[in-house]
């Protein structure tokens, strides 16, 4: 008997793992960035509750739309210490052949929330409404600039191509200026340098705040509150006799380098699964008008593998697609 409860206690053991160090969240933008705020945001609800007993830190790897942020992930392989905050940029950024490795080589851990994309536009424009935008598309696209972030491909420039084609025109048609941040894509619209701003929904809210920017349109099924409340969604706008067909989310969740054990996922799973019922993981999703959207297990690499498929499908309608996929 004393030995099968040996046994019990030995399996037990090996169902278990738990952190020797501390706990990296890789950010693959600069500190105020999208996928900063993201990993501020779960290092707080972890640190604050207690649910690990080694601190959590945030690293953050900005540069080449995140890609640097990977390659440094790449150089931990089979360390459950060290994660990063990802987003469909990953799986884009190969299909686009603008990454040579297959970011399926990764153990994705959680998919967190969705975020929207705001179309944002100078105080001072002219442009006051989605309409104004679609006509300045219809009649020369060419001669509109948008800015973005971070990288071509993304559902940043996804929500811009669905905008772009019910006006009719050439998605490739406008000048798309990229930026490693958020931050500074709402920058360069702030200075002049662009006509347009679509970035994530919290990124431009203190521009808006301040009278700046002004929001004229939003890719979420449905309207936003605080400084959004009064901005109508791109459903909600009617131009050439139908409304824009422009709903577009962009995720962002954890995965870990290649070569994690099930029992570290299983770690990893639970650890996120807690943190994201805390009071204050809430906070921060209403704060940056996040969506709730928990994907883990079975569940969440059945929605990798959709989403990897229609990726390609639009990226080929965006001539975007590497001819070797």
């Amino acid at each position: 008997m004393e030995a099968r409860a040996r046994g019990r206690q030995a399996g037990r053991r090996e169902l278990s793992w738990k952190p020797e160090r501390a706990l990296e969240l890789v950010a693959g933008t600069p500190p105020g960035g999208g996928l900063d705020r993201s990993a501020r945001a779960l290092a707080k609800a972890i640190e604050a509750n207690r649910l690990v007993d080694v601190p959590v830190t945030v690293v953050n790897v900005g540069g080449d739309g995140g890609r640097k942020a990977w390659a440094h992930i790449d150089r931990h392989p089979g360390d459950p210490h060290v994660v990063g905050i990802s987003s469909p940029n990953m799986t884009a950024d190969f299909l686009m052949g603008v990454a040579k490795s297959d970011p399926a080589r990764f153990t994705p851990l959680a998919i967190l929330y969705t975020e929207y994309i705001a179309f944002v536009v100078r105080t001072p424009d002219a442009m006051r409404t989605g309409a104004d935008l679609l006509d300045r598309l219809g009649r020369d696209p060419r001669a509109v600039t948008i800015a973005l972030s971070t990288s071509r491909g993304n559902s940043n420039h996804v929500a811009v191509a669905k905008v772009v084609r019910h006006a009719g025109a050439d998605p490739n048609a406008p000048t798309i200026r990229v930026f490693d941040t958020a931050l500074d894509a709402v920058a360069d619209v702030v200075a002049g340098h662009a006509d347009v701003g679509a970035v994530t929904a919290a990124s431009p809210v203190p521009e808006i705040a301040a009278g700046r920017l002004r929001p004229i349109g939003i890719s979420s099924p449905g309207r936003l509150p605080g400084v959004y409340a009064q901005a109508p969604t791109w459903g909600e706008q009617v131009w050439g006799g139908r409304p824009v067909d422009c709903v577009v989310g962009s995720w962002r969740g954890v995965s870990g380098p290649a070569g994690l054990d099930p029992i570290q996922v299983a770690f990893w799973q639970a650890l996120l699964s807690a943190a994201t019922v805390t009071a204050e993981w809430r906070s921060e999703l209403a704060r940056h008008f996040w969506t709730e959207m928990l994907l883990a297990g079975a569940t969440l690499r059945d929605y990798l593998g959709r989403e990897r498929g229609e990726m390609r499908a639009v990226l080929d309608g965006l001539g975007l697609l590497s001819g070797s996929q």
